[in-house]
């Protein structure tokens, strides 16, 4: 259903969670202002429970129904539709001409991302959740076999596989040379990027489902034993942790020198990046665990409706009711904020 016109310049790229695999959310001087009109929407069909993707001038959205929609982010017309052979809680990653998501079926797929023919699959032992990483050409993903997978993005043809100590929900952290996830053992894991080698790996006291961020030679990251922690990437010792009310899903953006991530105790939170110290906490909802996004001055988050707080206080500065999804991650391009919820909607917001 087109509510309004969009304007004719296409948005500027959104291709993976997080904007990019440094998980910067964006970081740009997005409107503070509350959406006034809604540009379009788009009903999928069926739950979306993942984070839309977007790249030149196309929005990509995942439904638990297994249906891979491409939609035109300025009309909000289909453009084409994939069907998986499972159901599909993966955000999908943009690189080159291919997309590429995890599926229930226990496959990674690649997509051609101009016309929705599969360019390749893989098979897993257990259902992918976690969003593929791409860095110089390799394909880097987690499954719930307990395995990472890196396989050439190009052909899917499988380089490594290296097995950890539990079922993998968390998307990979990439540098040039090694790889940082959580896993459900507990642990945070660096591993060679080159070979898999696990370089060392820290203990937490319950499952990690949220996925980390790199700064400053920190890995952050959140635990199901209510810590948000920061550990050398180098050592893999433990620099500091804060302890928050309940369980941590939601994954960390980082912004200056401030960590914001949600906890299922129904609060956001703002710590120093540093130290630890907390700067602000609100509470948002009833449990957060979708990732924020941080835009200028502004940061975003999806939990029950989207809200949007201010990064130096924590004051909410506007509320949509749209977009429920408390997994999904709303994508800040430019005057426009695009939307997927639990209902099946998609919505394009300025």
């Amino acid at each position: 259903m087109i509510i309004e016109p969009g304007n004719s310049n296409p948005p500027e790229d959104w291709p993976t969670l997080l904007k990019d695999n440094a998980r910067s959310g964006g970081q740009k001087p997005y409107a503070a202002r509350s959406p006034e009109k809604a540009l379009w929407q788009f009903r999928a069909g069926s739950s979306l429970r993942s984070a839309p993707v977007l790249k030149e001038g196309k929005l990509y959205v995942t439904s638990v129904a297994g249906a891979v929609h491409a939609i035109d982010a300025v009309t909000g017309l289909a453009k084409w539709k994939f069907q998986a052979g499972g159901q599909v809680h993966s955000t999908p990653s943009l690189f080159a001409d291919q997309m590429f998501f995890g599926c229930d079926d226990g496959k990674v797929y690649a997509v051609n991302r101009h016309d929705g023919t599969k360019t390749w699959e893989i098979q897993t032992g257990a259902e992918v959740w976690a969003s593929p990483v791409i860095r110089n050409g390799i394909t880097f993903f987690g499954s719930a076999d307990t395995r990472v997978y890196a396989v050439e993005a190009a052909t899917g043809k499988p380089r490594w596989v290296q097995e950890l100590g539990g079922r993998i929900y968390s998307t990979i952290y990439a540098t040039e040379r090694q790889l940082y996830l959580g896993c459900g053992d507990g642990k945070v894991y660096c591993l060679d990027s080159s070979s898999g080698k696990i370089l060392w790996s820290t203990e937490t006291g319950n499952g990690i489902d949220s996925s980390p961020a790199v700064v400053d030679e920190l890995v952050l990251i959140g635990s199901e034993d209510f810590f948000f922690y920061a550990i050398s990437a180098t050592t893999g010792q433990t620099r500091w942790t804060y302890e928050t009310g309940l369980g941590i899903a939601s994954s960390p953006a980082i912004s200056s020198d401030s960590t914001f991530f949600g906890s299922k105790d129904g609060f956001l939170y703002a710590l120093e990046t540093r130290t630890g110290k907390l700067r602000w906490k609100t509470v948002v909802g009833e449990v957060v665990t979708a990732p924020p996004v941080v835009g200028d001055g502004v940061v975003y988050i999806q939990a029950g409706g989207t809200f949007a707080l201010d990064t130096a206080n924590g004051n909410v500065v506007w509320r949509a009711a749209l977009g429920g999804a408390i997994q999904s991650v709303p994508v800040l391009a430019g005057e426009s904020i695009y939307l997927a919820s639990l209902n099946g909607e998609v919505y394009a917001l300025r």
